[in-house]
């Protein structure tokens, strides 16, 4: 015999005595429910309106604070909105008229509502002939209105609430009743189930703590473990199978090890022969394992730093801090350009290092570890420092020549140029124009070469913001006007001031100033805004000229990188470039938003100054 029909056997008569004992409490419990649940589902639509008109009501009072404090549009606006919804739900309660005295406490609400819709028009009149009167007549007339109208809908509310909870009450004691009966007629019937079920389970039991017991084993791993098989019902099926799975699993297991100590080995053996040093951490931010070049960068034993905290192998708190982000958030940190470099000492000498932080995911997306790669970049660094420095050089010993040459061919264009013909003269012309270019190339890479270089000290003070963007503005206005276009300023009465070197900021807005005035069109229109987001000031030069191609977009910013249009000529394509070593002088960031056709937007950020 099955073990399915063991249990029927065992089962069915109580069973079906208990199914008939069910079917007659279900039978007088579903008309019960039925009975109470009409009556609950007309006070809780009464319930319900009360709630919506309370909860109007008090949107309309917000409302009408607002019309008192000036937001006459947005009050009206929201106390209209609101006045529907009263209505509404006004005249669903009147549709659900179910308790005594539920129609007067609908008559009181729907008089003082209306005296309240006037007093808010007479509020709204007092206030547009003299605001001094609202005030008074606000707490005279309308508050004790919407009191009036607000306790009339609690009212309704707690008068539905205890119709309810008697209702509820009554239908509770049928309940008991019903319930009592059923359950002198349902003891009979367990005590039969019981005792076929102390028979049965002790026959069905055995076998499955037999079962319980092997299954702890092979989860401890021990894949020897096997299970009695007794009989040829369902639980000796599920010991053969229990056995068999053993047996597979051990031979897996096996196998499964081998497999992943291959891995491991070609891993480790890969992770030695990358020649930058990478260091992963496990989800506590332990190490788990450590190439050599990585050891030699911070100057352990890879074998010994196995199983220890980062900190105490790299006692970095920045670079802790961005591997604790990714652990935490599973996703690298947004590191700005020029910003993911650190610079190790030893000794005397120092080298950088570019490090790239990347957290390890499982296919559930369960956090697995985080991977550091230290990439040696110190003779990057030093080329980039000694290009520089040329560069300075080369721009310092070219700025005396090129300053004589353009001393050299003003002097001919004054003197000699009645001498000259059209075509000496129109060469005289461009070689002056060629010298100003240079000049301005020269003077732009000394200055680029000294914000690099650091050598560029910031007056940094609390400086108005207003101040700043009037003289930006003030000194291109006459260049707007001859283009005629407008240029414009939105800078708010209760801006903060901002810390910042004032001379090197009005530069700044200079330049994204007359960048858009060029990239105008006649009868276009610069805007110059300003805006508190936090802790920041975000100043934003938006134009609405042609554009740029999102192919510079991304470019905008670097070193003589210009948009190829007629405009451009005569530019050094360095203005940018300076203005964004300016703003990251000052711990800002600059950005630009563009569409082609649709203009350009620059912004960038300088932080709040400390008023203490």
């Amino acid at each position: 015999m099955t073990l399915r029909r063991k249990i029927l056997l065992g089962y069915g008569i109580t069973l079906a005595l208990m199914g008939v004992v069910l079917v007659w409490a279900l039978f007088n419990l579903v008309h019960l429910g039925q009975a109470g649940n009409a009556i609950l589902r007309e006070n809780y639509a009464s319930i319900l309106s009360a709630e919506n008109m309370i909860e109007a009501i008090e949107r309309q009072d917000s409302a009408t604070l607002l019309v008192m404090l000036g937001y006459q549009d947005e009050g009206l606006r929201q106390f209209r909105e609101n006045e529907n919804s009263f209505l509404q739900w006004l005249a669903r309660a009147r549709d659900n008229i179910t308790v005594r005295g539920e129609a007067d406490v609908l008559e009181s609400i729907d008089a003082g509502y209306s005296a309240y819709l006037v007093a808010f028009s007479e509020l709204c009149a007092r206030r547009a002939e003299d605001s001094s009167k609202a005030g008074p007549f606000y707490h005279e007339t309308v508050l004790p209105g919407f009191k009036h109208v607000r306790d009339a809908a609690i009212r309704l509310r707690q008068l539905n609430q205890d119709t309810m909870f008697a209702t509820s009450r009554r239908a509770e004691r049928v309940a008991h009743t019903a319930f009592y009966s059923t359950v002198s007629v349902a003891g009979g019937a367990i005590v039969v189930g019981l005792l076929f079920g102390l028979l049965l389970s002790s026959r069905i039991v055995r076998p499955i703590r037999q079962m319980m017991s092997a299954t702890e084993a092979l989860a401890e791993g021990d894949y020897d473990v096997r299970v009695p098989v007794g009989g040829s019902d369902e639980l000796g099926r599920l010991a053969r199978s229990f056995n068999a799975m053993s047996t597979k699993l051990g031979i897996y297991h096996r196998l499964n090890v081998e497999q992943i100590l291959a891995g491991k080995q070609k891993a480790d053996a890969v992770l030695r022969s990358i020649e930058d040093g990478v260091i992963v951490v496990d989800a506590e931010l332990r190490i788990d394992s450590i190439n050599p070049p990585a050891g030699c960068i911070i100057g352990v034993d890879p074998e010994a730093a196995a199983g220890r905290h980062f900190l105490e192998v790299f006692k970095e708190e920045r670079l802790f801090a961005l591997v604790r982000s990714a652990a935490e958030s599973g996703e690298a940190a947004a590191i700005e350009e020029g910003q993911n470099i650190i610079c190790l000492k030893s000794g005397d000498a120092a080298r950088h290092y570019m490090f790239a932080i990347t957290p390890v995911l499982s296919k559930t997306g369960a956090m697995q570890g985080v991977v550091l790669l230290l990439r040696d970049v110190t003779r990057l660094k030093e080329l980039d420092r000694m290009k520089s420095e040329f560069v300075m050089t080369a721009s310092h010993e070219l700025k005396t020549p090129l300053h004589s040459l353009g001393m050299s061919i003003q002097l001919l264009r004054e003197g000699a140029a009645l001498r000259l013909d059209e075509k000496q003269r129109q060469l005289l012309d461009a070689a002056h124009e060629e010298i100003e270019r240079l000049g301005s190339l020269v003077n732009d890479l000394l200055d680029l070469s000294r914000l690099e270089a650091g050598r560029v000290e910031m007056e940094l003070d609390a400086v108005p913001v207003w101040m700043l963007a009037e003289k930006a503005v003030g000194v291109l206005a006459v260049q707007a006007r001859q283009r005629g276009a407008a240029l414009t300023m939105d800078v708010p009465g209760d801006a903060p001031d901002v810390r910042a070197d004032a001379n090197k900021i009005v530069w700044v807005l200079t330049n994204l100033i007359g960048n858009a005035l060029r990239y105008v069109d006649q009868g276009g229109h610069v805007l110059l805004a300003v805006r508190q987001i936090g802790q920041w000031v975000h100043f934003s030069v938006a134009d609405d000229g042609e554009g740029i191609p999102p192919e510079y977009q991304s470019r905008i910013f670097e070193k003589f990188v210009q948009v190829k249009t007629e405009r451009s000529a005569g530019g050094t394509g360095l203005g940018l470039t300076i203005c964004k070593e300016i703003v990251r002088a000052h711990r800002g960031t600059i950005w630009v938003e563009s569409a082609p056709g649709r203009g350009s937007k620059f912004t960038f950020t300088l932080p709040v100054a400390d008023r203490s």
